[in-house]
């Protein structure tokens, strides 16, 4: 059977390529039905883009490889494109835009999009073995029980990272960039949870703050939740990205640096208060009731001068604190990392070595932040390889 173009992953990056490569596409997937990150996504919804997305908010060796296709596919050509599907939304914090309804409706659309461009979709369908002679990538794919080889023009690598192997997740894509002569960059677990080996946060798992999360290479101002096994919330999965085993982050307690005047005030007014009850008014009570053995003086306000508020607000706003490591591929949202951007071109997605052979989405060396970014990097980086394999 021969194809124009072969498409191996029936994910955000996959299904936006083939919406936009022209007829005489295929697109094969091992999974029972496409999209499935984009299914479990948002709860349910979808965070399918980001009103602030652009080259700033993604992580790669080199910063400036994602800014063609960011720039020429944005986040406003996505929103009219769920605009002509009539798919309605809405914008939560930061700029995170989520389907009203479930996030069938974006894999419904994408869907639509192939149809109408000719492309044809195989599930459960598996590579089972690749080679180039020159001119054609020839593939054999494990189909419906029989062995079916394809001989296509283009070759689109869309199979994504390591994250959550118990949808599918493998290392193909870093295997088929190894096997054509390219470069992977070194790969870990990004957006998950961190851990601690005491367990020091079971006694408050659920409990959840405010906070100012912080390291050496990023600051994140959004939600700490505490858990059985150590952090996380929105936070907390942001600095994973920056983060390295052996290092500290830092959690502030008070990012809007409220809290001291507050105590003070309250000293005057109601100074026969526990600092603690006082605490209680600004942080969960489980929370304070956890740090209060090691921060909290005894007595009532009106018995700590400005220096000891002072120390008191210090440490909740400089909380050290060093995880042993992180909830690992199981639970990470993506793969930081990936296939090396100095062999590909950052207009056409293309192998700067190998004519036709295209890396997309999670699969390449760029990881967006939380919040729709690692999508918006799917829709662009699909279609700036789907635009440029239509004109070949």
């Amino acid at each position: 059977m021969k194809v124009k173009t072969l498409i191996l992953g029936a994910g955000a990056a996959g299904m936006m390529c083939a919406a936009h490569a022209g007829p005489d596409t295929l697109v094969i997937d091992h999974a029972k039905a496409p999209g499935e990150k984009i299914r479990i996504s948002g709860g349910g919804r979808c965070n399918f883009t980001n009103l602030h997305a652009g080259p700033d908010n993604f992580l790669s060796d080199n910063p400036h490889f994602c800014k063609s296709a960011l720039k020429r596919y944005t986040q406003w050509d996505f929103l009219d494109l769920v605009a002509r599907h009539r798919i309605a939304w809405h914008e939560k914090t930061l700029g995170q835009l989520f389907c009203d309804g479930k996030s069938l409706q974006i894999i419904d659309m994408l869907r639509a999009e192939m149809d109408r461009a000719g492309a044809l979709l195989w599930l459960r369908s598996a590579l089972a073995d690749l080679s180039h002679d020159g001119s054609a990538f020839h593939a054999q794919i494990d189909h419906e029980g029989s062995r079916v080889m394809i001989e296509a023009r283009n070759l689109v690598v869309a199979t994504g990272g390591k994250s959550i192997p118990k949808m599918g997740a493998t290392r193909l894509a870093y295997d088929i960039a190894a096997q054509f002569g390219h470069q992977v960059t070194d790969t870990r677990p990004a957006l998950v949870p961190l851990t601690f080996s005491d367990q020091r946060f079971a006694a408050i798992s659920g409990v959840a703050a405010p906070a100012r999360v912080s390291n050496a290479r990023g600051s994140f101002d959004e939600a700490v939740l505490f858990t059985h096994r150590g952090l996380s919330g929105p936070a907390i999965l942001q600095i994973s990205s920056y983060w390295r085993e052996g290092e500290e982050i830092v959690i502030d307690l008070d990012p809007e640096a409220r809290l001291l005047n507050d105590l003070r005030m309250q000293r005057q007014t109601s100074g026969r208060r526990s600092v603690a009850n006082e605490l209680a008014r600004h942080l969960p009570t489980r929370l304070v009731d956890h740090i209060a053995p090691e921060v909290l003086p005894k007595g009532n306000l009106a018995d700590h001068s400005d220096m000891v508020l002072s120390g008191i607000v210090d440490h909740l706003r400089h909380w050290r604190l060093k995880p042993t490591g992180s909830e690992g591929y199981r639970t990470a949202e993506v793969t930081l990392g990936g296939v090396a951007t100095d062999g590909l071109s950052s207009r056409t997605m293309m192998s700067e070595t190998v004519p036709g052979l295209y890396f997309i989405g999670e699969a390449v060396d760029v990881t967006g932040w939380l919040g729709g970014y690692n999508f918006q990097w799917a829709w662009s980086s699909g279609w700036a390889a789907g635009t440029a394999i239509a004109s070949r």
